[in-house]
């Protein structure tokens, strides 16, 4: 099926196009006749597969741009992925040639210069669940015009530290709002909050929890002491591209950083960034290629979309397989190639068996041999 034929606006149709997106992804054709017919739905599948557009857009198709009221939130767990959010609003408004408003509400930048904003009256607000709620409290941000709320990455939004938050701002809007959830893994604890806000969300599912196939895995073995050093060599030797590195605590991200920069590595360090303008900072260099790698960690990189972004490299290795299906789900996006590589120890080699079982994935053990990435039986993995 195309746009056109789900029921997408002819301006927004000709938008995407703009933006070479021509043909809906499975989650799209799944998900947008349900949000367009105003239905409560769950949109859960796995990373880089069109998540954010299947309801955005039937978001802006509904929306009364005439009307000068906020009538759409879009909930986001971490800075990035807000600002990745908004942004993808502000193109889609201007490539339809549409006056649609935005306004990206987070924390770390002052409130005053938000709320003077606010009173431009946007009609999408983007944000994270805390300032948003106190924003709402503070009657600064009105909502009896909300149509529609978005929980994205509900997964982690929905779980202890956060539900109280995005409770309050369901709380706030309308009873006949549309709530939309989003999310790449699923957990027990916010299927259980999804169901008490929602009874009657439509469950939308395609591919969730898988891994693309479009991805290779493997994994290269050495002692924890000489990681630093592994991790140099192997970003010489792996394919070109972006490349993110997974650690798991801010000290071993200024470390790596430290030592690659001492062998005229440039990285950006999103994990150590202090606040939003250091992680603006790291995500701009990323973005623009004055860098090739980044250095985060889970939470930091959640749902961020990179462009250009071939290899992963679990510096520390993920101890819950969820935790791997975020990370590699960095790579391998519409449809390009992307490869992962995680460093382990010999103690961490039995996480293999446990990431293949539960992941459907086969993991190649490799090593570095003359500034090649080589399969243990000798053949280097670019061959294969």
């Amino acid at each position: 099926m195309s746009f056109a034929e789900i029921g997408v606006h002819p301006e927004l149709v000709a938008a995407l196009s703009k933006q070479h997106i021509t043909e809906p992804m499975a989650i799209q054709v799944a998900a947008l006749p349900a949000l367009l017919g105003g239905r409560d739905a769950y949109l859960n599948s796995e990373t880089g597969t069109g998540k954010t557009l299947a309801y955005l857009l039937p978001i802006f198709s509904r929306l009364d741009v005439q009307r000068e009221a906020t009538q759409a939130v879009v909930i986001a767990p971490t800075h990035e992925l807000a600002i990745q959010i908004q942004r993808q609003c502000t193109d889609l408004a201007q490539h339809a040639g549409w006056p649609v408003r935005t306004l990206l509400l987070i924390g770390g930048t002052s409130t005053e210069r938000q709320i003077d904003k606010l009173k431009q009256k946007p009609h999408i607000v983007v944000g994270s669940p805390g300032r948003i709620r106190d924003l709402i409290a503070m009657r600064k941000l009105k909502t009896p015009a909300i149509r529609v709320v978005v929980i994205d990455e509900a997964d982690r939004l929905l779980l202890d530290e956060s539900l109280p938050d995005v409770r309050a701002i369901i709380q706030a809007t309308p009873a006949g709002r549309q709530l939309v959830f989003a999310s790449a893994t699923e957990q027990p604890e916010s299927a259980e909050a999804i169901a008490t806000l929602a009874p009657d969300v439509v469950m939308l599912r395609t591919g969730a929890g898988t891994v693309n196939e479009n991805i290779e895995h493997s994994y290269l073995v050495c002692e924890e002491r000489d990681k630093p050093d592994v991790l140099r060599k192997l970003l010489h030797a792996l394919p070109p591209g972006r490349v993110m590195i997974f650690v798991h605590r801010n000290e071993t991200a200024e470390t790596v950083a430290a030592k690659l920069a001492h062998h005229q590595i440039s990285v950006a360090n999103l994990h150590a960034a202090a606040d939003k303008r250091d992680r603006q900072q790291a995500m701009d260099a990323i973005r623009s290629g004055r860098v090739r790698a980044l250095i985060t960690s889970d939470v930091a990189a959640r749902g961020l979309d990179i462009a250009g972004v071939a290899n992963i490299v679990n510096f520390d290795v993920p101890t819950q397989s969820k935790s791997y299906l975020h990370r590699v789900g960095r790579t391998g996006r519409a449809g390009a190639k992307g490869w992962a590589t995680t460093l382990m120890t010999a103690d961490e080699v039995r996480l293999v068996s446990r990431f293949e079982s539960e992941l459907g994935i086969v993991m190649h053990r490799v090593r570095l041999r003359e500034g090649h990435v080589c399969l243990i039986d000798g053949f280097p993995r670019s061959a294969q």
